[in-house]
């Protein structure tokens, strides 16, 4: 139970920069940016899934939390979300190095994300034709009772704070069920056998948890997985950021969309790489 704390903590504590730092910019732009800036981003936001499919693949979980506050106050779109989610290496891609797997293969599975994250983000926003409008940050602010047109540090301190508290105390139940349910448990479920894998590997893969993606390239590790499998449960990982999207963003449906989305693709990926 001691590691179980302290792995929460350590998980949070990694956040909070990049909380603190996302919150700060959506402060700031509601204070300082003009209409004819607001135009600007609304535009550039139709690149949207080529260059979050890009930085999502940075080895944290971090990013696609930073993203998903971002999408709730409508500063990015539904595919470039969905895009960073899709590419989040979050700790995969330490576990892999470490191991000693050829850098060939390990860029692969960064690029198959990548790609896949890209595809599938312009495609749903080219399907929603998604608007753009920070006018969400209003309501943000006015939801926090925070006082963001007086005070930019201030409301930052307390959104980032919000969000914070609400990961540790979601995170420390999430680790508590992984560890009474056991990994020996979880690996006999995605044995590679088993023509359903990849569907159950996605399932794991969306449990808001750093710690799915490390389960996920373990088993692969130790051949208890297939690649598909593995790939599955590693297009539905980001990390602690879907947890955040279901407190910051109000609208249900489309967050269940949204977990949908990314769980039909990862489970589709894997079933296709299984066949290939």
């Amino acid at each position: 139970m001691v590691d179980i704390i302290l792995d929460t903590l350590i998980d949070g504590i990694k956040l909070l920069p990049f909380l603190f730092i996302v919150f700060f910019v959506l402060e700031y732009i509601e204070h300082k940016v003009s209409i004819k800036n607001k135009k600007i981003i609304e535009k550039s936001g139709n690149y949207g899934p080529f260059i979050g499919a890009i930085l999502g693949m940075f080895p944290q979980c971090g990013f696609s939390v930073a993203a998903t506050n971002l999408f709730s106050a409508r500063v990015i779109t539904f595919g470039t979300l969905i895009a960073i989610y899709l590419s989040t290496s979050d700790e995969m891609l330490p576990i892999l190095l470490s191991n000693g797997l050829p850098l060939t293969f390990i860029l692969k599975i960064i690029l198959i994300k990548v790609i896949i994250g890209m595809i599938a983000g312009f495609i749903i926003d080219y399907l929603l034709k998604n608007k753009i409008s920070l006018k969400s940050i209003h309501d943000i602010c006015e939801e926090e009772h925070c006082d963001c047109k007086h005070s930019l540090i201030k409301s930052t301190i307390k959104h980032t704070l919000n969000i914070f508290s609400f990961i540790i105390i979601t995170s420390f139940i999430l680790n508590t069920l992984i560890f009474l349910i056991g990994e020996d448990n979880l690996s006999k479920l995605l044995l590679k056998g088993n023509i359903f894998a990849p569907l159950l590997a996605s399932l794991i893969g969306l449990i808001p948890n750093c710690a799915s993606s490390i389960l996920l390239s373990e088993l692969y590790l130790s051949s208890t997985i297939s690649f598909g499998s593995m790939m599955a449960g590693l297009l539905t990982g980001s990390g602690v950021a879907l947890l955040v999207l279901f407190k910051t963003n109000k609208n249900v449906k489309e967050n269940i969309f949204i977990l949908g989305s990314i769980y039909f693709i990862g489970s589709i990926v894997g079933l296709i790489i299984n066949l290939w």
